[in-house]
């Protein structure tokens, strides 16, 4: 082991932060450019001891997490700066690990810190509440207050689409909480999670409060089956996020799944705004976004004023080196990701579907695509795509739509295009979802808003002042005077 503030000089496969302690194991993965399919990094993968140590460190810790508020807040800031400093650093590693092209690496860099600024707020407002007790004869003439205590320790696991901030969306409120954390990496993007890692100790976090662990799901597996482990944050797939939810057993979770991007051009919307706004939103980061636009439903007499802009868009997206400021488009996580899109599409295309724009791959590319004439039975309508393929399903009837949204079991955000006060206040009231965004598609997410969904699309809600509170747990004091 070498101790945390030696990290920079250690070299070789970026290494578990456990107790304080940079630690390397022997088992390793290979982490590949999925632009140029070369390895860039390699991680140490943790044991399951190394799984079980991290959590020890971190209930050692507790005392240390549940310091002052100000000293937590005061801690946050000075990780946002290092953030803010290092970031040009930090950009570069995500985009050679995941192929995310570097202006939405950058882009994610400055949203990052301000969620880490946000979290920072958060930690001197965490309050409690009055209980009034006059209401009955009982309670009269006493007491009662209900107050805030950090859970103790909290296990987070994220994916590799926006690694960075998604980590800071885990971490920053469970600090801000008084907690400590065990974090678990994605595989494919672990520099940038031992960069934060690394900004925490070099803000003088206390050794344990935040631990770090590498691998592939079996290390997460043990991570969320420990029950010393208070309260689990979970983003990934419905299918993992239901095993997480079986694991946790009576431990509270936040479970941040999939979706099926539905967005909404009704037949009073603007279409010329509406339609660059869907096609970027259903491409960017190559279309891996729980909330990525998907399935596009656009009403028939706003049809041809929608789709010259929309494929316009399309077609003018610059595939290339994600290194490049000029690519709009970089790979897919790896080619067998590409690959799978492919069979999709192809499936859908041998089915009847028509393909507006796109259809094909190199190598982990895949074009941004647009289809039509699909059945909702085709895996690219009901099932998350998570690439850039974009379904425009035309319509009549808006209850229709409604309808097949709620049906399908996923609710996660939903984009909405009217200017009809009454045709978005029958959505909102009708439409089952975590998140409606009027005149916006539905990948809009401003880091201070509650963000999750209902039914497959998960359990809970993120956003730093949600999370700080489901980080924290309610007590009821009675003073009986």
């Amino acid at each position: 082991m070498r101790s945390a503030s030696s990290v920079s000089a250690l070299g070789g496969p970026v290494p578990c932060l456990i107790g304080g302690e940079w630690r390397k194991t022997g088992a390793r993965l290979e982490v590949i450019d999925p632009y140029s399919e070369a390895s860039v990094s390699q991680v140490a993968v943790a044991t399951p001891d190394d799984v079980r140590d991290a959590v020890r460190a971190a209930v050692a810790a507790k005392p240390a997490a549940a310091v002052a508020g100000h000293l937590r807040a005061d801690l946050l800031r000075r990780v946002r700066a290092l953030v803010l400093e290092r970031s040009e650093a930090i950009a570069q590693s995500i985009t050679r690990e995941t192929g995310k092209p570097l202006k939405d690496t950058r882009a994610e860099l400055k949203r990052s810190a301000e969620t880490l600024g946000f979290c920072a707020e958060e930690a001197i407002r965490i309050e409690g509440q009055h209980v009034p007790l006059d209401g009955s004869e009982l309670g009269a003439g006493k007491l009662a207050l209900l107050l805030r205590f950090p859970v103790g320790v909290v296990g987070a696991v994220v994916p590799f689409n926006a690694p960075f901030n998604m980590a800071c969306h885990k971490i920053g409120p469970a600090i801000a909480a008084g907690n400590a954390v065990v974090f678990k990496a994605p595989p494919e993007a672990p520099t940038c999670i031992q960069m934060l890692a690394q900004a925490f100790v070099d803000a003088g976090a206390a050794p344990g409060v935040l631990n770090l662990v590498h691998g592939r799901a079996d290390v997460g597996e043990a991570l969320v089956r420990d029950e010393r482990v208070d309260f689990i944050s979970f983003t990934g797939s419905t299918r993992a996020g239901l095993s997480v939810k079986a694991a946790a057993g009576l431990r509270r979770v936040t479970l941040e799944l999939g979706g099926l991007g539905p967005n909404i051009v009704h037949a009073d919307a603007d279409a010329a705004k509406a339609g660059p706004m869907c096609a970027l939103n259903g491409t960017r980061l190559a279309g891996q976004s729980c909330v990525s636009v998907q399935n596009l439903f656009v009403h028939q007499d706003r049809l041809t004023a929608f789709m010259d802009p929309f494929l316009q868009t399309m077609k003018a997206l610059r595939l290339g080196d994600p290194m490049s400021p000029d690519t709009d488009v970089g790979p897919l996580i790896n080619r067998a990701a590409a690959e799978r899109v492919e069979a999709w599409v192809e499936e859908a295309r041998a089915a009847g579907a028509k393909v507006l724009c796109g259809g094909r791959r190199k190598d982990a590319f895949y074009e941004p695509t647009a289809l039509t004439d699909v059945t909702p039975d085709m895996k690219v309508v009901c099932q998350e795509i998570f690439g850039p393929v974009i379904v425009v399903r035309p319509y009549s009837d808006l209850g229709e739509v409604i309808d097949w949204i709620n049906r399908s079991g996923f609710g996660l955000n939903c984009g909405l295009f009217s200017d009809s006060t009454r045709t978005v206040m029958r959505v909102i009231r009708e439409l089952r979802c975590g998140g409606i965004i009027v005149n916006g598609t539905s990948t809009f997410r401003p880091d201070q808003t509650p963000y999750g969904g209902v039914g497959k699309s998960g359990v809970g809600r993120e956003g730093p002042a949600r999370a700080v509170r489901d980080m924290t747990e309610e007590r009821l004091v009675v003073f009986n005077y």
